[in-house]
């Protein structure tokens, strides 16, 4: 997966507002606290907090 670097700058975690980072085929919140992994499905990021998951 690779985003376009523009709409990653401009993604946030929906759960604590802290930037995102790319990991795979998810997207990593990088706040402290939060650290919550979204999915990427075809391409697209699924930014929903029911469907992000703690990284292991």
């Amino acid at each position: 997966m690779a985003l376009e670097a523009a709409l990653l700058d401009i993604l946030a975690c929906p759960a604590c507002h802290a930037p995102l980072k790319e990991q795979g085929d998810e997207l990593l919140c990088t706040g402290d606290d939060c650290g919550l992994a979204y999915p990427v499905r075809d391409g697209i990021p699924v930014l929903l907090i029911d469907e992000a998951r703690r990284p292991a």
